[in-house]
């Protein structure tokens, strides 16, 4: 929320940059806004300040994470002092910042944002044709501390590739279960086989095979000779 008055005017166009950006960015986020000179619930801290952006873009799921802050300024209030007390807070945020100027003021923003040393993710310009709002981005920058902390991330997930893996997972208690009542089987057969007497097994031999009445004349002729 601007430190600068507006006069009427400027404030409706104002107004009506922020209602075009918030039924852009709903595809995408939660969005609250502050509209006019309105103070709701659309507000973010940085340290022990309460800032209030025009628009705060939030996560759609249940933890409704911060995911961005968005200014619009029109062409009076693009100035060392609106810069100096909300741009550089917004770019102290671990989140996207940016910043929708008129087309007129881009390289205002630019030089006001560097010397603060105000950190913008996305300045974007804007300039109304009719009844529709035309955006166009002029620079883009990742968040600060971002680049670090995919480097950090990538680390962490290397480090979880290269560990040796963890042992199989216990078997489920009906597999447990199981398995033991088989063994207790299998012990209380063995007890069984110890406690019993050996019994006498009668061994069937194959019968000899008779011999051909070929095979025992010769046999019936060498006893006459003798």
């Amino acid at each position: 929320m601007s430190i600068y008055v507006r006069p009427v005017r400027e404030q409706i166009e104002h107004d009506r940059v922020i209602r075009h950006l918030q039924i852009k960015l709903k595809r995408k986020y939660d969005v609250t806004m502050n509209v006019g000179t309105e103070q709701t619930a659309a507000s973010v801290k940085a340290g022990t300040q309460v800032l209030y952006p025009d628009l705060v873009l939030l996560t759609t799921d249940k933890s409704r994470k911060l995911a961005g802050v968005v200014e619009v300024e029109t062409g009076e209030s693009v100035h060392h002092l609106e810069a100096m007390a909300e741009w550089a807070q917004f770019g102290r945020l671990k989140v996207p910042f940016q910043l929708y100027v008129p087309a007129a003021s881009a390289d205002m923003a630019r030089r006001l944002a560097s010397d603060l040393g105000a950190h913008i993710t996305e300045l974007w310009t804007y300039h109304a044709i009719g009844d529709q709002i035309r955006l166009t981005l002029v620079q883009k920058s990742p968040v600060p501390g971002e680049a670090r902390r995919k480097a950090d991330r990538e680390r962490a997930a290397e480090k979880r590739a290269a560990a040796p893996k963890k042992p199989a997972a216990k078997a489920s208690a009906r597999v447990v279960k199981t398995m033991a009542k088989s063994a207790k089987m299998a012990k209380g057969a063995r007890a069984v086989g110890k406690t019993a007497k050996p019994g006498k097994t009668k061994s069937r031999g194959a019968k000899p095979a008779r011999k051909s009445a070929a095979a025992r004349k010769p046999a019936r002729a060498t006893a006459k000779r003798k």
